[in-house]
């Protein structure tokens, strides 16, 4: 019988191919000068990407996640959360970090470039991971159990926010889901709702640009060719697909009308050319390997395991259902991409990274029943 970890690698083969074709169908141009030729997409930097991210899910599989658990191992995580910090001070810096659409999140190492957000995002989850569980017996105090974590969570959330306020509000939420999951108190989890609400409204109000986007929101009509264009695109996308959609590469939206087509709005494409089918065939998907997920974290008794099985299925969750509620009108636009379907490098690399560790899980939960485990919450007890 196929294991979960071995349904997991192949609903993300599936997601990936997904998202391969379609952001193939989504950059063709009307002249059809880039051409959708069998050694031209084989080549492609996206197909690459995409067998890159496949390569980096064999490794997680194949890492020595046991080596790493409290109280062995914090190296690794504090490091890489350094790390993380370095790039997100670095970023700011003129001629360090690139500016893309009037944000600098991006850093080139000579041709190639990476986000530390998405860096610092996954870095977060594998650190409160260990923390948490090395701080079990203190986590339902305030001073020395919620507070190192939740300043964490905070300073990583306000680095980010600078320049992506959209993915600083996701880590937040997941961090502090995390929190509770391991056992802090929920009265201690809202107490920095206030300051973080007070953060958001004044990272809108300093920025133009979000304010307009919460506009477009409220009433994408009142300016539909200025603030409420993106929405406006997206949904008539959506909505002329029917059924079966147009046809794989017959969609016309992608065409100089959706922007950021091959990224955050790349869901719309797949509704207009795909249809309602495509569209079930995406939340089939998600379904799937949330499901197969959620069936790893509960075979294993290790509350290590079990609390990075749940930030890794958090962070996709939550991203993805930004994602899809920014292009069906349903919040703001976000600039958050859809998980292993959008166009991406550092993401899809990480990601997969972080989901063979889910599949490592499984490699390794049939030796995880003599270990000790943590008192006082579901997640891990």
């Amino acid at each position: 019988m196929i294991r979960p970890g071995q349904a997991l690698l192949l609903i993300v083969t599936g997601l990936l191919v997904l998202g391969i074709v379609a952001v193939h169908s989504a950059g063709l141009s009307v002249g059809g000068e880039r051409g959708a030729s069998l050694p031209g997409l084989l080549i492609d930097r996206t197909t690459l990407l995409g067998a890159m991210a496949l390569l980096a899910m064999i490794v997680g599989l194949h890492t020595p996640i046991d080596r790493i658990q409290p109280p062995r191992g914090q190296w690794i995580p504090a490091a890489a959360l350094l790390c993380a910090v370095v790039l997100l001070i670095l970023v700011q810096i003129p001629g360090i970090g690139r500016e893309v659409h009037g944000a600098r999140r991006w850093i080139d190492i000579g041709p190639v470039g990476f986000q530390p957000s998405e860096v610092a995002k996954w870095s977060l989850v594998l650190f409160l991971a260990w923390q948490i569980v090395a701080r079990s017996e203190r986590l339902g105090e305030f001073r020395k159990g919620f507070l190192p974590g939740a300043t964490i969570i905070l300073l990583i959330g306000m680095l980010i926010g600078i320049e992506d306020l959209g993915t600083a509000v996701v880590i937040v939420i997941v961090g502090m889901a995390m929190l509770i999951a391991g056992g802090c108190r929920l009265s201690h989890a809202l107490m920095p709702i206030p300051v973080a609400s007070a953060a958001i409204v004044a990272a809108l109000f300093a920025s133009p640009y979000r304010l307009d986007r919460l506009r477009a929101f409220m009433d994408p009509y009142a300016d539909p060719e200025g603030i409420g264009y993106h929405v406006l695109q997206s949904m008539s996308a959506i909505s002329g697909g029917g059924l079966a959609g147009r046809g794989l590469g017959n969609g016309v939206q992608k065409f100089g009308y959706l922007p950021e087509d091959t990224t955050d709005f790349l869901f719309s494409v797949i509704c207009e050319e795909l249809g309602i089918v495509g569209c079930l065939l995406v939340v089939v998907l998600y379904s799937g390997l949330l499901l197969v997920g959620t069936r790893i974290l509960l075979n294993t008794s290790r509350p290590f395991y079990r609390l990075l099985c749940f930030g890794i299925l958090l962070m996709i969750a939550v991203q993805a259902l930004v994602n899809l509620a920014v292009v069906t009108g349903l919040a703001p636009t976000k600039g958050i991409a859809l998980p292993l379907l959008s166009s991406g490098g550092t993401g899809w690399l990480l990601m997969g990274f972080f989901i063979g560790l889910l599949a490592a899980v499984d490699r390794l939960s049939g030796s995880t029943q003599s270990t000790p485990r943590m008192q006082g919450h579901p997640i891990t007890t």
